[in-house]
C-alpha cells in the first residue's frame, strides 16, 4: 500500500505544481479563440515523453514491478463508442476545467467544484456500467 500511495502522492503533487489542478488555467489553455495560455503545452509534452518510454517498457513485460499482472489496453480500433467517449470526456473537461486526476486532487484540496465533478464522474461510471449490463456486455 505504501508504494501506490507514494506514486499517487507524486502524481497529485505533479498536477498541483504544473497547474493541471487549477480549472481556470486548464480552461485558459483550452480557450484557443480567447486569451489562450499555452503554458500547459510543456506539461503535455513532458507527460507524453514520459508515457512513451513507460509504455515501451510496460509492453516488454508480463508483470508490474510489484508482481501484478500487466494489463495494457488491447483495442486498437477507433470506433463510434471510442469517438463518443472521447467527445464526452473533452466536453466535460472543457466545461469544468477538470479531468479525473486533477478532480481527485481538487477533492482532496476541498474544492466544491471538484466534489461536484467527482460526483458527476462517478454517476457517469455507474450509468455506463448499467448500460453495458443492459446491452449484455
Amino acid at each position: 500500500m505504501f508504494i501506490p500511495f507514494l506514486v499517487g502522492l507524486v502524481f497529485g503533487l505533479g498536477l498541483i505544481i504544473s497547474g493541471m489542478s487549477n480549472p481556470a488555467k486548464v480552461l485558459a489553455f483550452l480557450d484557443l479563440a480567447g486569451e489562450w495560455d499555452p503554458s500547459l503545452i510543456f506539461v503535455m509534452c513532458g507527460a507524453i515523453g514520459v508515457a512513451f518510454f513507460a509504455f515501451l517498457w510496460a509492453k516488454a513485460r508480463k508483470t508490474t514491478l510489484l508482481g501484478a499482472e500487466m494489463k495494457l489496453p488491447a483495442a486498437t480500433k477507433i470506433d463510434r463508442r471510442l469517438m463518443i467517449g472521447a467527445a464526452l470526456f473533452g466536453m466535460g473537461w472543457g466545461i469544468a476545467g477538470f479531468c479525473p486526476g486533477p478532480a481527485l486532487v481538487g477533492l482532496g484540496m476541498g474544492l466544491p467544484k471538484a466534489a461536484l465533478f467527482v460526483i458527476a464522474m462517478l454517476g457517469g461510471m455507474v450509468l455506463y456500467e448499467l448500460i453495458e449490463r443492459w446491452r449484455g456486455g
